[in-house]
């Protein structure tokens, strides 16, 4: 199994995916071992194995035999910090060179390449040296199917693919146009499709973004198996909530045009006149952020809002905990963990109709991401109305006992038999 994040390396939903998709196959028997860019040892253990590419061994006393699919790609410098998740709010002055495609070694013996595991400026550097690493497994791993996740692992999938003659499954996290909207990353865009066509079945996390790889894509129905995202049960007590009449309102998640954060700030701008006691949390970072704050700061609302900046999963807990209501205004969420995780905390969610797990909670509250008006009305509602958090904590036990990862991990097992010989 290929992926760019696991736990404490976390910068989205990803990581918490990858986690609990692994455990819950483990559950079921199914040996997995997990390729990160970037093993530092304090991944979480249990019942599964754990490879950096950073530990492979490659060869480099040979010419590189470049995969017949390497030809159609073509690398170019950008002068931006591309990445699915912003790791800084503004990049540094970098100087580009393009990747070569032919690469030779002369010198006998082996290496190991080097990774960050980050999303940085030298991105697609990373994935073509994360794509060469991983397809030397293929001379020492013993493994029955392939299973990439998300666009930054599709090349390694691929190229383990050609020289094993393995089957190939891509999972589907989200897609450049979930992150970019109708002005994709060209560059990303390709080694998407490219992974897509050449796998022999993909994994969408909802059917909503099932629809979406069948529009933008073009790739066959038959060919895609939408497959829900769970979350893993808790294992803590909560935090005992201090004394206070604040109303906290909160919004977790990357400040990028993906995530909706600016139609949380414009609700929460009607919002606020009509309940003073209402307390907004901005937490996350993203390219967005300064221009966010620029806009409270206009609507004078700086008193009332907090923004954190990224938290570790411990504090994003916590901040649950403290929570009163969670905002969910995503223009396109392929998912949307976060949700589940606040109703495991027992907090009202008002998700955005433009999400995956809207398909899976029939008791969350839901709105277009684009009704700010429709947003306040039911943070407003949330905030005022005492019986509201009480139902949500009723019903949202019922939901969240179908949302388990041995259950999804039944149905990925049930796509793998599905190609297996």
């Amino acid at each position: 199994m290929l992926g760019w994040e696991f736990p404490p390396r976390i910068a989205g939903g990803l990581a918490v995916a990858c986690y609990g998709l692994v455990r819950g196959l483990a559950h079921h028997g199914v040996k997995v071992t997990f390729v990160m860019p970037l093993r530092t040892g304090e991944e979480p253990p249990d019942g599964y194995r754990l490879l950096g590419a950073n530990e492979i061994d490659v060869p480099f006393s040979q010419s590189v035999s470049l995969p017949s699919f390497w030809h159609t790609i073509t690398f170019y410098g950008v002068r931006t910090a591309l990445g699915p998740y912003l790791e800084q709010l503004t990049a540094p002055e970098i100087h580009f060179q393009s990747v070569p495609e032919p690469v030779s070694f002369t010198t006998e013996g082996t290496l190991r390449l080097e990774f960050s595991g980050k999303y940085g400026p030298d991105l697609l550097s990373e994935v073509y040296r994360y794509a060469y690493a991983v397809s030397h497994l293929a001379e020492r791993e013993e493994f029955d199917i392939i299973h990439a996740h998300d666009w930054l692992t599709y090349l390694g999938g691929l190229w383990l693919k050609e020289k094993t003659g393995k089957p190939l499954v891509v999972h589907v996290h989200a897609t450049e146009y979930d992150r970019s909207g109708d002005n994709p990353n060209p560059d990303v865009r390709a080694i998407e499709k490219l992974g897509m066509e050449g796998a022999d079945l993909v994994i969408a996390v909802s059917f909503y973004t099932r629809s979406l790889i069948i529009e933008k894509y073009g790739i066959p129905a038959e060919k895609i198996w939408a497959i829900h995202n769970a979350v893993l049960p808790k294992d803590r007590q909560p935090i005992q909530r201090p004394p206070s009449q604040r109303k906290v309102v909160t919004f977790l998640g990357r400040v990028t045009y993906q995530k909706g954060p600016e139609y949380f700030v414009e609700a929460a701008a009607r919002v606020a006149p009509h309940i003073p006691e209402a307390h907004f949390v901005m937490a996350g970072t993203g390219d967005l952020l300064r221009g966010v704050i620029r806009r409270v700061a206009q609507l004078r609302l700086g008193a009332r809002f907090s923004f954190t900046g990224f938290l570790p999963p411990a504090e994003v807990e916590r901040l649950f905990d403290l929570s009163d209501v969670y905002v969910m205004p995503s223009v396109s969420e392929p998912f949307g963990i976060s949700a589940l995780e606040a109703l495991r905390a027992g907090v009202p969610v008002i998700i955005s109709k433009q999400s995956g797990v809207a398909e899976v909670l029939p008791h969350a509250l839901k709105v277009d991401f684009w009704d700010v008006d429709g947003l306040a009305d039911l943070i407003y509602g949330v905030l005022r109305y005492k019986g509201i958090r009480p139902f949500f904590i009723r019903y949202a036990q019922a939901e969240l006992a179908q949302l388990q990862w041995e259950r999804s991990s039944a149905r990925v097992i049930e796509a793998y038999k599905s190609i297996l010989p």
